[in-house]
């Protein structure tokens, strides 16, 4: 959440010409609403499993880039077809970065709470142990726009042993 995916997904597609899928855009499509209205009407299950039906809706067997929100690896499940898909980037910041980028923009349904700067402490402490089990490369994008974090992640890619 405010790492900046979904700028750095459309950056990649144009630096590689791959074709770029972004669950969130894609569910909001499904449901021709915004993910937020979505986690209000629907609730957050109904979201998570439209999520992993997404996924499984991917095709597995070409080069893409994929752009998911920060909640898909709250099932296993997810992280599973993931890796079978291919390499795992990781958009990590500092929590200070991610509350300055995150205070900018207010349609985030987890953080409509009475403290939000608690309830983003939260996730990301219970979210971190799963980003860094599921990523193959974890890349820092604090300091950095968009266009530094997708020529890091190419570098990163291309450096990365066969198989991985």
């Amino acid at each position: 959440m405010g790492t900046g995916k979904s700028v750095v997904g459309k950056v990649l597609e144009d630096k590689t010409g791959l074709r770029r899928f972004d669950t969130d855009e894609i569910i909001s499509s499904k449901f021709n609403m915004p993910i937020a209205e979505i986690f209000s009407t629907q609730g957050e299950k109904r979201f998570r499993d439209v999520e992993t039906e997404t996924l499984r809706s991917l095709p597995g067997n070409e080069p893409a880039i994929i752009v998911m929100g920060g909640g898909i690896v709250l099932r296993a499940e997810n992280v599973d077809l993931l890796k079978q898909m291919g390499t795992v980037v990781w958009l990590d910041s500092d929590e200070a970065t991610l509350r300055t980028r995150i205070h900018r923009l207010s349609d985030r349904p987890l953080l409509r709470t009475a403290n939000p700067g608690a309830s983003l402490s939260e996730l990301l402490a219970a979210r971190e142990p799963l980003y860094r089990k599921a990523a193959d490369l974890r890349v820092d994008i604090s300091q950095k726009n968009p266009e530094e974090i997708a020529e890091m992640i190419l570098r990163n890619i291309r450096n990365l042993p066969v198989g991985e």
